[in-house]
C-alpha cells in the first residue's frame, strides 16, 4: 500500500524542507489538540472538590484562548505547505506528461488513444495529488496522532482502561487491510472504464458531421449511454466498498466507547481514576473517531493514488523511437540532402513503404512529387521530418546522416503543410504566427496575398482577429488549406514541404499560389506533393512514385517525352480541366 510513497520519495526529495515543516507542525498540532480535554478533566475534578477559584477559572479560561490561537496559527503553516505541496506536484507531473506528450513519436499515439491520456492527465494526476496531500495528513493522524492520543490515555489516567477499550482496534487493521486491496482493483477498473467513456466522447464529438448524416445519432446516444452507465457501475462498485469503511470504524468505535464506559466507571466507583479523568479518558476516546476514520481514508487514498502513478508511469516509461544524439552535428543550413538506397517500414509492418529510393536535392530546387493514393509520397516526407527512426539506406543533408542532427535543429530548417490541417481555436492571425511569433502587419499581409488569402480573411466578421473554432470548424476546407500554407510560409523555412496541400482550392486559385511561391521560394528547397500535376509543372526535379518506390524521375518536359504514367496522368488531367471550362 505505502509503496506509492517509494515511488514518489524523488518528490519528497526534492521538496524536503516544506514536507519538513508540514509534517512537524501536523505533530505539533497533534500534541496541542490533546491538552484541552485534559484541562477539562481538571476542572470538573475542581468543580467536584469545590476548589475552582475565580483565579484558576480566568487562568484555565486563558490557556484555553492561547491554544486556539497556537492551533490556528500552526494549523496554517501545515495547511499551506502540505497542500501547496500536493498542488506542486500535480504541476510537476503535468508538465512531466505534456513534454513527454511532445517528444512522442506518431508510434506512441496509435498504441494509446487520446482518451485515455487525457484521462490519466486529469483524473489519475487528481488522485496522485490527493496522495501527497490528504495522504500524508491521513497518514499523520492514523499513526502518530493516534499514537499520542493512546500514550496521553495509558499515561495520564489508566493503562488498563486504555488497553481494554483499544481491544476492537487489530480487528479493524485486518478488515481496513482486506478492503484496501478490493478498492486498489476496482479504482483501477473504474479509472479504464473513465478513459474509454472521454475516448468515445472525442471521437463522437469530432466525428458529429458523420453521425448526423448517416442519421445515427440514436446509436450514438445509445452507446454512449452504455459507456456512461458502465463508468457509474464500475464507481459505484468502488463507493460501495469505501461506504463499508464508515460503519465499521463506527461499530468498533462504539464497542470502545462501551468498554470505556463500562469499566471506566467500575474503576471510578473502586477510586481507582476521578470523574474528571473518565470525563477525559472518553473526550479522548471520541478524538480517536477521526484517527480511525483516517486509516479507513489513507488506505482508500494510497490505493487510489497507487492504481493512478502506476497508470501515468506506464505512460511516462514509454520511450520515443527518435531521440537526439549525443553529440550532434551543426551547419548554418542544409545546402544538399541525399537519399540513396533508402528502405524504410513502419514499425510492426512486413512491407517495405519505401524501397530503394535514390534522390539528389539541392538547396533552392523545386521537388514535385506525385503518384497514386498510397504510393510512398507522404512517407518519403516523414523520413526529412524525422517522425520515424531512420531509415535503412544513407539519409544525408551536407554529408551527415540525419540522424547526427539534434530534433529541434533538423525542424526548424522545415516548414510543414500536411494533408490534415490542424488549426487551433484561436484567431487567424494567432494560427498563422504559430511557428515564427509576432510578425508585422505588412509581413502578415504579404504572405497572405502569395496565399490568395487576403480577399478571404478582409471577408471575415473581424478579419484577423475572427476566431477559427475548434479545428478551424467556421472556415471552409480551401481556407484552411491556404492558412496552413500561409503559417509556413511566415517562418520562411529552408525547406517547405506541401503535401498534397492545394487540393481543395480551384485550378486559378492554385496556379497564382504557385506563381508566388516561385517568387517567395528563390533559393530555398521547395516539396510538393500533389495529385494535382499542374502543381508541379514548373519544378526542377519531379518524381513519380507507385508502391514505394520511384518509377519515373526528370522535369516535366522529360516526363512527358518518356510516355509513361506521368505522361498519361498528366494528359488525362488536362483533358478534363477543358471539359470543366
Amino acid at each position: 500500500m505505502f509503496s506509492v510513497f517509494k515511488k514518489l520519495s524523488w518528490f519528497f526529495k526534492e521538496q524536503w524542507l516544506r514536507y519538513t515543516i508540514a509534517i512537524t507542525a501536523l505533530i505539533i498540532v497533534s500534541f496541542i489538540d490533546l491538552i484541552p480535554p485534559r484541562l477539562v478533566g481538571m476542572t470538573i475534578d475542581l468543580i467536584q472538590f469545590n476548589e475552582l477559584t475565580y483565579e484558576k477559572l480566568m487562568e484555565i479560561i486563558l490557556i484555553f484562548a492561547g491554544i486556539i490561537v497556537l492551533s490556528y496559527c500552526v494549523m496554517f503553516i501545515w495547511d499551506y505547505n502540505l497542500f501547496g505541496g500536493a498542488i506542486l506536484l500535480e504541476r510537476k507531473m503535468r508538465s512531466k506528461m505534456m513534454r513527454h506528450f511532445l517528444i512522442m513519436s506518431p508510434r506512441f499515439y496509435s498504441k494509446n488513444r487520446t482518451g485515455d491520456l487525457m484521462a490519466r492527465s486529469t483524473n489519475d494526476l487528481k488522485a496522485i495529488m490527493m496522495t501527497s496531500g490528504f495522504g500524508i495528513l491521513t497518514l499523520i493522524d492514523s499513526t502518530i496522532f493516534t499514537a499520542f492520543i493512546v500514550l496521553m490515555m495509558g499515561f495520564t489516567i489508566n493503562w488498563s482502561l486504555t488497553l481494554a477499550a483499544l481491544i476492537p482496534m487489530p480487528i479493524m487493521a485486518v478488515i481496513v487491510h482486506k478492503y484496501g486491496k478490493i478498492i486498489h482493483q476496482r479504482f483501477s477498473d473504474a479509472q479504464t472504464a473513465f478513459s474509454n467513456l472521454n475516448n468515445y466522447t472525442l471521437e463522437s464529438i469530432r466525428g458529429v458531421r458523420v453521425t448526423r448524416a448517416f442519421v445515427q445519432e440514436q446509436a450514438d446516444k445509445q452507446r454512449f449511454a452504455e459507456l456512461t452507465d458502465e463508468v457509474f457501475q464500475k464507481n459505484k462498485a468502488v463507493a460501495k466498498m469505501e461506504a463499508y469503511f464508515e460503519p465499521t470504524v463506527k461499530i468498533l468505535v462504539g464497542i470502545s466507547y462501551t468498554i470505556g464506559l463500562g469499566f471506566g466507571t467500575w474503576i471510578v466507583m473502586n477510586n481507582v481514576i476521578s470523574i474528571g479523568d473518565l470525563v477525559t479518558f472518553n473526550v479522548y476516546l471520541g478524538m480517536l473517531i477521526w484517527p480511525m476514520f483516517a486509516i479507513g481514508e489513507l488506505i482508500n487514498v494510497m490505493q487510489r493514488g497507487n492504481a493512478s502513478l502506476d497508470r501515468v508511469e506506464k505512460i511516462l516509461a514509454q520511450q520515443p523511437d527518435v531521440v537526439d544524439p549525443k553529440q550532434p552535428q551543426e551547419i548554418d543550413r542544409p545546402e544538399v540532402i541525399r537519399f540513396e538506397d533508402v528502405t524504410f517500414s513502419y514499425p510492426g509492418s512486413t512491407d517495405a513503404q519505401l524501397s530503394g529510393i535514390h534522390l539528389t536535392i539541392q538547396r533552392g530546387e523545386t521537388i514535385g512529387i506525385v503518384g497514386r493514393t498510397g504510393a510512398g509520397k507522404t512517407t518519403l516526407f516523414k523520413q526529412l521530418l524525422r517522425e520515424y527512426v531512420p531509415p535503412n539506406g544513407q539519409l544525408t543533408i551536407n554529408g551527415y546522416q540525419i540522424d547526427q542532427f539534434s530534433l529541434e535543429e533538423s525542424r526548424s530548417w522545415i516548414g510543414y503543410v500536411p494533408q490534415e490541417h490542424i488549426l487551433f481555436s484561436k484567431t487567424v492571425k494567432e494560427n498563422l504566427t504559430f511557428g515564427c511569433g509576432e510578425k508585422s502587419e505588412d509581413e502578415v499581409n504579404h504572405i497572405l496575398e502569395s496565399a490568395s488569402l487576403k480577399s478571404d480573411i478582409e471577408a471575415l466578421p473581424k478579419g484577423l482577429n475572427t476566431l477559427v473554432g475548434e479545428s478551424g470548424v467556421t472556415l471552409s476546407g480551401g481556407q484552411k488549406q491556404r492558412i496552413s500554407l500561409a503559417r509556413a510560409l511566415l517562418m520562411d523555412p529552408e525547406i517547405i514541404i506541401l503535401d498534397d496541400s492545394l487540393s481543395a482550392v480551384d485550378g486559378k486559385t492554385e496556379a497564382n499560389i504557385i506563381s508566388h511561391l516561385k517568387e517567395e521560394r528563390a533559393g530555398k528547397t521547395t516539396l510538393i506533393a500533389a495529385h494535382r500535376l499542374s502543381a508541379v509543372k514548373h519544378a526542377n526535379q519531379i518524381i513519380v512514385m507507385d508502391e514505394g518506390r520511384i518509377i519515373e524521375h526528370g522535369t516535366h518536359e522529360q516526363l512527358m517525352e518518356n510516355g509513361g504514367w506521368y505522361h498519361d496522368q498528366y494528359t488525362i488531367q488536362q483533358m478534363e480541366r477543358k471539359v470543366s471550362t
